[in-house]
C-alpha cells in the first residue's frame, strides 16, 4: 500500500508540474508534441526527416532526452534550430520537471512547434504527462505487428502512432494492416500514418497534417 501511496504523490507532483508547463506553452501559443517509442524505432530519424519538411514553414524547437549521451542533440543541431539534451543518467523517461528545466536552456522566442523526444521507452513515457499537446508513439516494422498489445497503455495516450521503416516490409514477418487492426482495438481514436526515414514515405503526409494542427492550434488562441 506504500508503494502505491508513493507513486501517487510522484505522479501528481509532476501532474502538478506539466500543467506549469502547459501553461508556458499557452502563454506563448506554441504546439508541442512528446514523440514516444522503443528504442530503435527511428524517432531521431524521423525528428530529422521533420525538420528538413519544416524548414522556412515552422519555428521549431526541440528538447532530445536520452539515457546517455547528447549525440541526438548533436544530430538536430545540424537543422539550425534551438535544440537541448536531457540525459538522464538512466532514468526511463522524461519527467516534467525535467522539461520544465530544459525550457530554461531555449530560446523559446517566436517558437510554433515544440518537439520533445523522449527516453525509448514504452512502458514509463505512458504514466508522465509532460505539458505536451499530443503524444506521438512510433512503432517501427522491424518490432512486428504486436506491439500495441504488448503494451496498451502507450497506445491509448498517443493521438498519433507513426509505423516506421515501412521499407522493410518485403523483408519480415510483420502485417502492417494487423498492426493497425491492434492499436485500433486499443484505441479507436488513433490517426495512422505510415512512413520511411530512408526512402522518404509518407514523412510529406505526416508534417502536412502536423502544420495544420499547429495553425489549427494557433488559430484557437
Amino acid at each position: 500500500m506504500s508503494v502505491i501511496t508513493i507513486e501517487r504523490k510522484v505522479l501528481e507532483k509532476n501532474d502538478e508540474l506539466a500543467r506549469q508547463n502547459r501553461t508556458l506553452f499557452a502563454s506563448r501559443n506554441i504546439f508541442s508534441i512528446n514523440i514516444v517509442s522503443s528504442p530503435g524505432a527511428g524517432k531521431t530519424s524521423l525528428v530529422e526527416k521533420t525538420l528538413e519538411q519544416l524548414k522556412g514553414k515552422l519555428n521549431v524547437a526541440v528538447v532530445e532526452g536520452d539515457v546517455q549521451t547528447d549525440f541526438d542533440a548533436q544530430r538536430v543541431a545540424k537543422y539550425g534550430v534551438p535544440v537541448v539534451q536531457i540525459v538522464t543518467n538512466g532514468g526511463c523517461h522524461l519527467e516534467a520537471k525535467l522539461v520544465q528545466d530544459a525550457l530554461q536552456n531555449l530560446d523559446l522566442t517566436n517558437i510554433q512547434l515544440l518537439v520533445i523526444e523522449n527516453v525509448g521507452n514504452l512502458v514509463c513515457p505512458a504514466n508522465y504527462d509532460l505539458g505536451e499537446e499530443m503524444k506521438v508513439v512510433v512503432a517501427s516494422t522491424t518490432e512486428g505487428d504486436d506491439k500495441p498489445l504488448k503494451y496498451p497503455g502507450m497506445f491509448r495516450n498517443a493521438s498519433v502512432l507513426i509505423i516506421n521503416k515501412t521499407d522493410l516490409l518485403p523483408y519480415l514477418p510483420c502485417k502492417i494492416d494487423e498492426l493497425k487492426r491492434n492499436a485500433l482495438s486499443i484505441n479507436p481514436s488513433l490517426i495512422i500514418f505510415e512512413t520511411s526515414c530512408t526512402t522518404g514515405y509518407g514523412v510529406a503526409e505526416w508534417c502536412t497534417w502536423l502544420t495544420g494542427k499547429v495553425f489549427q492550434h494557433k488559430g484557437t488562441k
